[in-house]
């Protein structure tokens, strides 16, 4: 058997601890700071961009040699952002317009008249 000799990859443990950083500071200024919405909305931007950066230069290679000469695969990387831009775009699509299938009008006070005139009924024979 061949003895390796293994070494600890520094990059990926500063790579986490950084993520980890990061996303510990956007936890607290969405849940602990008192700064104004906007402020935290554009702090937790700034870290994600930075996140974003850490993730492709430590754990993705994209400066190494090794992986394909050096160069960046940029068709990769439009298609993963423009994915990515196609799903933060509808997620907040229907996030600000609540469907709610179907139901459109202010119907609470009907249901829970119909629901209250079943039970008071009595007779659940058969169900």
């Amino acid at each position: 058997m061949a003895k390796t000799d293994k070494k600890v990859p520094m990059n990926h443990v500063i790579g986490f601890a950084l993520s980890l950083i990061m996303t510990l500071l956007a936890a607290w200024a969405a849940i602990q700071s008192d700064l104004p919405v906007t402020w935290v909305i554009v702090f937790i931007m700034v870290l994600a961009l930075l996140q974003a950066g850490v993730q492709l230069f430590m754990f993705m290679h994209m400066t190494e040699k090794e992986s394909g000469g050096g160069a960046v695969p940029w068709n990769m990387m439009f298609h993963g952002f423009a994915l990515a831009a196609i799903l933060v775009a509808g997620s907040l699509f229907t996030m600000s317009f609540g469907f709610d299938h179907g139901d459109h009008g202010d119907h609470g006070g009907e249901h829970e008249e119909h629901m209250e005139m079943d039970d008071s009924e009595g007779d659940h024979s058969g169900h």
